[in-house]
């Protein structure tokens, strides 16, 4: 019986099936194995042969009474061990619960609760009509459980009142359900409301939902929407068209958990209970009933982030990747998938159909329908007549410039100088007398971007990172953001003695702090890491939002994506420059997108709205674009900057990164990982592959760890899936300082 574990092995172990246990054990089911001295849990791909000359171990348990992971999901990871050189084991267990991954963990529901289930169908509209004549209330009680998928927990209609129960006990001597005994289903959404969408789409709208709905199994769509066009809309609507034909299920992938509330809120506003939610911010418990409910058929429609691609779904006809362009969806650890392109081999494999939706497609996808392996939908205006709004453009260097020009002689240095230009002030105090809602993006947190010495010069790092410490005002410190490191923040140069120890660059505290005094009536939210790390503290942020309690909502990249809210009519950008000038090519591509992104959140309603970008780099084609919404004439001058030297769209790429605890026994590593795939490659005759590197990468030193890397780049995805495959299991890595290799196929970050 071969046997994948999550271990750093990219072939199965052969176990022994021990009389008395049943047989065959399905693909796909979870058993107890020993490894050396401990257990694992591990996923059964199948028969296989036992080694010459070995003795193998028995299978310890068979942990599942069905295969917990599907033909489709099963021939999913194989795909994604192969594309990004991944171990097997370690990919299978990514599309598990924690609680599932665990010795022990068990796939029957715990505690005993009620649970009304249906238990005849009622297709036929006339034969409803019927029997539901004179008890609308009984025929409301069939609805919902319908739209449920078939289930509901009793406590559910309770709140519905005595009428829904006593319809309840007539559809239970009609013999249409029967309440059972089942496992208590934690729901954390299940109290939040929910948001009916309109009810006429657009013609554009209308014209892309008959496309999708059409389509062939395994087809790909691009809709290209400017913000508030209305892409929600076609998403349900699509689904509602694929639950309507049948038994078919759907996923609905979001990138941040931050959204997931809003778009819970819609989606159960058009399915009810049907709507189950899967994402990291869940407990286990939580994310354990969710998949189960799914697995049972009880949950219809899986929505969530990344992981929530692997719902346990049978016949998936539809996958949605809303905001396709988004770099969360990209896993940062082993298995470093991109779920944007799992989605659509997922989808081929259950032969369902891909909706890739944004505002600012990824010039990956956008190059996909170029070349016809997808299909580009456009949604060219907002909904319900609504305009995109005005953009302006301030040179923030014209702007420190006048202030430090009517700065008082001999005035203490005042780091906020310009940070809001009379422009963006005006606007905001405008905003408040009339009783609407503003947004203000800086793209980075704590309270300033480091502690630099006047003296010296001398900057505040990290002892583990080569990083500055970043400085937050509350609590009070020197924080680093890539290990957490703290330090308190020294009364005096620790290298010189001087006691002028000056902050540099701005954070979301100091905006914060500076807006509260210009405008001290104003009710303020920060939304960024520091304020969201409690569970569903983004949801009690937007909520308050929502409900009219913030004037001003201030945060990072998070507050840029996918809210909706009417009475918002100003965005302002503090600083647009903050990813600009990254050492990576994809830094132009984000700082649009997420210019464009921002500037989509005002003027969703009937008031309008407007933006103000604050940039020291107004003549940035990224800017410049941004400021007219023109996402086509950004690509064009995008797509020509990519061309020579070549990166994607027009080659794949994988970044290996080496990394060590000493720093010469690193670079000598990464030199020698480079030149000996150099030198495979010329044996095995291998053309059309370039190896650039090695070299220090940008952060060249994380958790006390040094790191070099080097690129493998290829117009042919298939020679570089081998490529990384034969890097990452064949490259000999000496012992020494601790040295490891990491291949990461398309990377969205070289950092």
């Amino acid at each position: 019986m071969a046997v994948a574990l999550p271990v750093p092995l990219f072939h199965p172990l052969t176990y022994l099936v021990p009389p008395g246990m049943a047989w065959p054990v399905p693909p796909g089911s979870r058993v107890l194995v020993p490894v050396r001295q401990r257990r694992e849990v591990g996923i059964v791909l199948g028969e296989a042969p036992p080694p010459p000359g070995v003795a193998l171990k028995p299978l310890l348990a068979v942990l599942d009474a069905e295969p917990a992971l599907s033909a489709p999901l099963l021939a999913t990871a194989q795909w994604m061990a192969e594309w990004y050189a991944a171990p097997p084991g370690v990919v299978l267990r990514a599309m598990l619960p924690a609680a599932l991954a665990a010795p022990g963990g068990r796939m029957a529901a715990p505690a005993a609760s009620r649970v009304v289930r249906l238990v005849r169908e009622l297709p036929s509209l006339l034969e409803r009509e019927r029997l539901f004549a004179r008890a609308p209330q009984q025929r409301a009680v069939y609805d919902r459980l319908e739209a449920a998928g078939g289930a509901l927990p009793l406590a559910a209609l309770r709140p519905q009142g005595s009428g829904a129960l006593a319809a309840l006990r007539a559809l239970e001597r009609k013999g249409i359900v029967a309440v059972e005994a089942e496992g208590m289903v934690r729901d954390p959404f299940a109290a939040r409301p929910g948001v009916v969408p309109p009810a006429h789409p657009s013609a554009a709208q209308r014209a892309a939902i008959d496309a999708i709905v059409g389509g062939a199994p395994g087809s790909t769509f691009l809709l290209h929407g400017v913000t508030g066009s209305g892409k929600t809309l076609v998403y349900i609507e699509v689904l509602r068209e694929a639950l309507r034909r049948g038994d078919r299920t759907a996923i609905v992938l979001v990138p941040e958990i931050a959204l997931t509330a809003q778009t819970v809120d819609r989606f159960r506003g058009a399915f009810g209970d049907a709507v189950a939610v899967l994402h990291s911010g869940l407990g286990d418990g939580e994310r354990l009933d969710a998949w189960r409910a799914l697995r049972r058929g009880t949950r219809r429609i899986a929505v969530g982030a990344r992981s929530a691609l692997f719902a346990p779904l049978e016949r998936v006809g539809v996958v949605i990747v809303d905001e396709e362009h988004e770099g969360s969806y990209k896993q940062s650890e082993a298995p470093r998938y991109h779920a944007r392109e799992v989605a659509m081999v997922r989808a081929r494999h259950e032969g369902a159909v891909v909706v890739l939706g944004s505002a600012t497609p990824s010039l990956e996808s956008w190059e996909r329908a170029a070349r016809g392996r997808a299909v580009r939908l456009v949604l060219p205006e907002r909904a319900a007549g609504a305009r995109l709004p005005r953009v302006a453009v301030v040179d923030l260097r014209e702007v420190r410039q006048a202030a430090l020009a009517a700065r008082a002689p001999h005035a203490p240095y005042d780091p906020t100088l310009g940070v809001l230009s009379p422009a963006l002030h005006d606007a905001i105090a405008d905003r408040l007398a009339r009783g609407e809602q503003s947004l203000l993006l800086l793209n980075r947190r704590g309270y300033a971007a480091s502690l630099q010495c006047h003296g010296c010069g001398d900057v505040a790092g990290c002892p583990h990172c080569s990083i500055a410490l970043t400085y937050h005002r509350v609590p009070e410190g020197l924080v680093c953001h890539y290990c957490q490191h703290q330090a308190a923040v020294p009364a005096r140069c620790p290298r010189c003695g001087e006691a002028a120890l000056r902050r540099q660059g701005l954070g979301t505290q100091q905006v914060e702090r500076l807006v509260a005094e210009r405008f001290p009536g104003a009710r303020l939210a920060r939304m960024d890491v520091d304020t969201t790390s409690g569970k569903w503290a983004h949801a009690r942020i937007l909520d308050r939002v929502a409900a009219g309690e913030v004037d001003i909502l201030l945060g990072t990249q998070m507050i840029a994506k996918g809210l909706d809210f009417p009475n918002v009519t100003l965005v302002g950008v503090v600083d647009a420059d903050t990813g600009l000038n990254l050492p990576d090519f994809r830094a132009a591509e984000r700082t649009f997108q997420l210019l464009s992104q921002v500037a989509g959140r005002a003027g969703r309603g009937p008031k309008g709205g407007a933006v103000i970008i604050q940039t020291r780099l107004p003549t940035c084609h990224a800017v410049r674009h941004a400021l007219t919404h023109d996402y086509l004439g950004f690509v064009r001058e995008e797509l020509e900057a990519r061309r020579a030297p070549a990166y994607p769209p027009f080659v794949s790429l994988a970044n290996a990164v080496v990394s060590g605890t000493a720093e010469e026994a690193t670079a000598a590593a990464a030199t020698g990982a480079a030149d000996w795939l150099r030198g495979e490659l010329a044996v095995r005759g291998v053309r059309d592959v370039a190896v650039v590197g090695a070299a220090p990468c940008p952060v060249e030193r994380i958790k006390d760890r040094w790191r070099w890397h080097f690129l493998v780049k290829s117009a042919r995805q298939g020679v570089l899936s081998r490529v990384a495959r034969l890097l990452a299991e064949g490259c000999p890595v000496p012992g020494e300082a601790e040295v490891r290799l990491v291949v990461d196929r398309d990377p969205v970050s070289l950092l």
